[in-house]
């Protein structure tokens, strides 16, 4: 029986992760039974929304289990099958496990083709990551012609597709990222514009108020803290809220001291929602369709920072939280 590279969890992270809490082994490939094929990974996605997996907590998610693979969006080739609806050479889509090769059933995975895209956008712009973006900004936030659209997180994976959806649907759009070089490419390649540097910003509240004269009507937020606090002191009458990741206190030990949203939402009549792209599940073939089409007529830009190597795909995943990806952060085997 052939074996394969496994990266499991090892411990769970206080704070930061760290690479001690991974750990590579090797395992067995199952056997391949009738429904299943047999897959070679090709692309592997790292997400921030994995660290709430490696924390033994309730959440909209069942936790990772530790001395077990961790698991991910992947691409990956068929190079055997016994499942009718999948032939050798078929590329797939699939939440896999972090294996070089593993058996998986039919269930659960989707044919993409090459030929229309890169592959490793089906893990971003076609996949999660856009209709992430897309369902959230549309669903949630109602967008109209002419408000003012803000995204923190904007050079990230979903933030850089919401900005570019808002300027499709005719909103002035306001990016918040963390470098010069960042700021500069909301704007250059994805149309923000405006941009604000949070690293140098000292006073973010005043920033915005700057960058959004007419104040804010629609937050995408992908940070929480600190910077959506300032947000709230700027946003306008029935302003709509999109909660979709708080990663500045994903690796936080304590929780952290916050204002009280309350009194903002109540005075400017605002709501605020949390969301998963999986609540709109029977939205995305629509979505998808809707993504590939705007793409197709470039309409739409994609950023991707690719690591290669299965072995790096631990350190990419750290690297998400020291923001040094630009866009979808994928490793390629």
């Amino acid at each position: 029986m052939s074996t394969t590279k496994t990266i499991n969890l090892k411990n769970r992270p206080a704070g930061k992760p760290d690479l001690k809490d991974f750990d590579f082994t090797t395992s067995e490939i199952s056997e391949l039974q009738e429904g299943e094929v047999l897959l070679n990974s090709k692309y592997v996605s790292v997400d921030p929304y994995l660290r709430g997996r490696m924390s033994d907590a309730p959440s909209y998610i069942p936790p990772f289990e530790l001395n077990k693979p961790i698991v991910s969006g992947i691409i990956a080739e068929v190079i055997e099958s016994k499942n009718s609806n999948f032939s050798k050479g078929d590329h797939v889509s699939g939440m896999l496990e972090w294996k070089e090769t593993q058996t998986a059933k039919g269930d659960g995975l989707l044919k993409v083709d090459p030929d229309k895209a890169s592959l490793s956008a089906y893990l971003g712009i076609l996949g999660m990551t856009g209709l992430t973006a897309y369902l959230g900004l549309t669903e949630i936030g109602k967008p109209k012609k002419g408000e003012t659209l803000l995204v923190s997180g904007a050079a990230g994976a979903v933030g850089s597709v919401v900005g570019q959806i808002g300027k499709i649907l005719g909103l002035r759009v306001v990016g918040i990222a963390g470098t010069d070089e960042k700021v500069e490419l909301l704007k250059s390649k994805f149309g923000f514009d405006e941009g604000i540097n949070y690293n140098t910003t000292k006073n973010m509240s005043e920033a915005i108020a700057k960058a959004c004269p007419d104040g804010v009507d629609v937050y995408f937020d992908n940070v929480g803290g600190e910077i959506s606090e300032a947000v709230l002191f700027n946003i306008n009458k029935f302003s709509r809220t999109i909660n979709c990741g708080a990663i500045s206190v994903y690796n936080n030990t304590e929780l952290p001291k916050s204002i009280s949203v309350q009194p903002f939402l109540v005075k400017k009549s605002s709501s605020m929602q949390g969301f998963v792209v999986f609540d709109y599940a029977d939205k995305h073939p629509a979505g998808i369709k809707q993504l590939t089409e705007w793409l197709n007529q470039d309409k739409l830009s994609y950023s991707e920072t690719i690591i290669e190597g299965f072995e790096n795909i631990p350190q990419a995943f750290l690297d998400l939280f020291d923001g040094k990806n630009k866009g979808k952060m994928v490793v390629k085997i």
